[in-house]
């Protein structure tokens, strides 16, 4: 299989027609049909700032579907993936009533119940089957709503696309819910190369049994739409047929696939269309639309999803992945379209996509402003543009007005939570800064020729303070005359643990001249230097830079106490970046079965720990999915209420572990290359006063 020469692009639409998608119906999921004309009228664009909630926000829909991609690339991306190495990633990945699914409870939640299945030994794909959990539980939306990813990794090839749809969707689903799933596979993987939608529904029905209700649903709206133009008419006719009515359970599978393809036989190769009508028709709006978005994206690639009202710009490709591996949390469209690509030309012997040689922001396919907006200051518009780049095709385009002393022109992009996240009344957000103290910021920016005069601009971070408010900390101020080109870096200095949430670019002054400046690209790299503990002033976000998988978390005594009920506890900070580094955390333990020091952690079974077990044992673990590893031991007196200072050195494939400065064991393990660093506690209380990351600088 060859893939398209345009893959990398498609992808991207799909990416961006997804959470435009989700971001559009997220506001009303649930409503009826009346409800929504009664309330809102027809959704012909976003609705959030009449309902006052955030544009961007966490939502399932877009977090499961490249949260549970992530067995791809874990497992060493292979057709032969398995349902049950794909529920070891739920495992892995989700933290346990806290991210990316609706945690309603056994019998109530399709996904809870299939996690608790899985927690407690029952692998993929019992896991999901109806034999255990029950028809009515079994086919619920959710198999449908996470498969585009699958689809996006084998462009052309729809039989493949539901076969990794059908395994990923029987961890959790079964029956009526896994056929939908192998359907929107299949019409998306065709979608890359096919652009008539009536051959999608053909190859698609082709893989599901036809004595299925899917099946049949959709032979029953093709004769619709071609009996009838209005897609009212069919609505109520789904209404009285496959209406919610007929179904049990919260979210049933059936009804939402109808709305589906009524917006999609109705809507053709209209986005705005076929978007106003799956979401006008109501009920689980964001996954519908989702799906709808994600299709047409790759169906009628970035043209298509530009052809009507502006629906990029307001996201500026922003979203979140909140999961227990938290530094992927804060990310955008293309940095996920090249992830997801790189997977799929994996699968296929084909080198991974790098723009500008695989930099942060490389702002190299049209219209990405990669989570670029403007601030507070003055007026500024964000332009993606031909030219200006000296590694790649595109730059962005930095249009500022009147820059007078005081009041600088300002862009920027999240490196941790926005302002609007900490209200957000969505699925919980955990995640990690990306940016940390010690790391080398490069930017290569240019003036244009035209520019009337010289501008002063510079770099500059935004961190949370302690009582979560934004303070600007500026790079050295740079000249930049018209025509110029520089490449400017600069090593973050110490924030004293404050999250960094922004990282962006200030015009000072241009001589109260209106002028552009293009950046061609940004990126980060090195080491952090970074010590981690409470503030004086408490506030949250310091909090929330740390992804809590321990039963209670209190930072009222000690800066960091760990409490966990039963079984091990993890609370994890950083990214998958960090590789050679040491960490060492001041610690006392409480009424600890043991507990620990962790580097390279991965989520929550994926990590190597330096662990300390009562009475006592040190040990030098790998965990990997369920098991403890040992790579090293040696007994060790340890008693509660002692305090220790533990370290873990990764170099390489060397890992150090030492307890008071003392070396106590070695080892040598390849499984992991980078990740973030974390503190275990066992069915007890842990006490932390910081935890010091330190790294070789590159």
């Amino acid at each position: 299989m060859t893939l398209p020469q345009d893959y990398l692009e498609r992808v991207y639409a799909g990416v961006l027609g997804k959470i435009i998608g989700v971001y559009l119906g997220r506001p009303f999921e649930g409503w009826t049909y009346e409800q929504i004309l009664e309330r809102l009228g027809e959704i012909h664009y976003y609705v959030h700032d009449r309902l006052g909630v955030p544009l961007v926000v966490t939502d399932d829909d877009i977090s499961g579907t490249f949260t549970f991609l992530r067995a791809l690339p874990d497992f060493g991306n292979t057709f032969d993936l398995t349902a049950e190495q794909i529920g070891q990633t739920w495992l892995n990945y989700l933290v346990e009533n806290r991210t990316v699914l609706w945690w309603g409870g056994m019998g109530n939640s399709t996904e809870h119940t299939a996690y608790l299945r899985l927690k407690h030994g029952i692998p993929a794909p019992r896991s999901g089957s109806m034999a255990l959990n029950g028809k009515v539980v079994a086919e619920q939306i959710g198999a449908q709503i996470f498969i585009d990813g699958w689809a996006m990794v084998c462009p052309g090839e729809p039989d493949r696309a539901a076969e990794l749809a059908r395994r990923a969707a029987q961890v959790s689903h079964d029956g009526e819910a896994v056929f939908a799933a192998q359907v929107l596979a299949a019409m998306e993987a065709l979608a890359f190369v096919e652009p008539d939608l009536n051959r999608l529904l053909d190859e698609a029905v082709r893989l599901i049994p036809g004595d299925s209700l899917i099946y049949r649903l959709i032979a029953d709206l093709r004769h619709q739409r071609a009996r009838t133009d209005d897609w009212r008419e069919t609505l109520a006719f789904i209404f009285r047929h496959y209406g919610y009515d007929r179904y049990g359970g919260n979210c049933h599978v059936i009804p939402n696939h109808a709305l589906i393809h009524l917006s999609l036989l109705y809507g053709g190769d209209d986005f705005q269309r076929a978007l106003s009508i799956v979401n006008t028709a109501g009920w689980d709006t964001d996954c519908n639309s989702g799906n709808v978005g994600c299709l047409l994206g790759i169906k009628n690639g970035l043209a298509g999803l530009d052809a009507g009202p502006d629906w990029r710009m307001p996201v500026a490709d922003a979203l979140y992945l909140p999961t227990a591996e938290g530094g992927s949390c804060v990310t955008d469209a293309l940095q996920v379209a090249q992830w997801v690509a790189g997977i799929g030309c994996a699968l296929h012997g084909e080198p991974a996509p790098k723009l500008k040689g695989g930099v942060r922001f490389s702002f190299d396919l049209p219209g990405a402003l990669q989570g670029f907006t403007a601030l507070e200051g003055a007026p500024v518009r964000l332009e993606n543009v031909c030219g200006y780049s000296e590694r790649g095709q595109r730059a962005l385009a930095i249009h500022y007005a009147h820059v007078a002393p005081g009041v600088p022109a300002r862009v920027a992009t999240a490196t941790f939570l926005r302002p609007d996240a900490f209200q957000m009344k969505t699925y919980d957000l955990f995640g990690c800064p990306t940016l940390y103290s010690g790391q080398v910021v490069s930017a290569e920016v240019c003036a244009d020729e035209r520019n009337a005069a010289v501008a002063q601009a510079r770099l500059f971070i935004e961190v949370y303070d302690e009582d979560d408010r934004l303070v600007s900390i500026p790079a050295p101020v740079q000249s930049l005359a018209p025509g110029g080109r520089q490449r400017w870096t600069w090593q973050i200095p110490d924030t004293q643990a404050r999250p960094i949430a922004r990282v962006g670019l200030e015009v000072l002054d241009s001589a109260h001249t209106p002028g552009t400046l293009y950046l061609d690209w940004l990126d980060w790299q090195g080491a952090p230097q970074v010590c981690l503990t409470r503030p004086a002033r408490r506030g949250q976000a310091w909090q929330l830079a740390w992804v809590n998988a321990v039963s209670h978390l209190d930072t009222s005594n000690e800066p960091l106490r760990l409490i966990q009920d039963e079984g091990r506890g993890l609370l994890a900070q950083g990214t998958l970046d960090w590789r050679d580094v040491e960490a060492q955390a001041v610690c006392t333990p409480h009424l600890a079965r043991a507990f620990g020091l962790a580097v390279r952690v991965q989520g929550l079974e994926r990590y190597y720990a330096l662990v300390l077990a009562h009475p006592g044992t040190a040990r030098l673990i790998c965990r990997w999915y369920g098991k403890d590893e040992v790579l090293a031991e040696v007994p060790l007196a340890w008693d509660w209420g002692q305090t220790f200072t533990l370290s873990l050195r990764a170099e390489g494939v060397r890992l150090t572990a030492l307890v008071d400065g003392v070396p106590v064991l070695q080892a040598e393990d390849a499984r992991l290359q980078g990740g973030a660093v974390g503190l275990l506690i066992e069915e007890g209380r842990l006490g932390v006063e910081q935890v010091c990351v330190r790294g070789r600088q590159v």
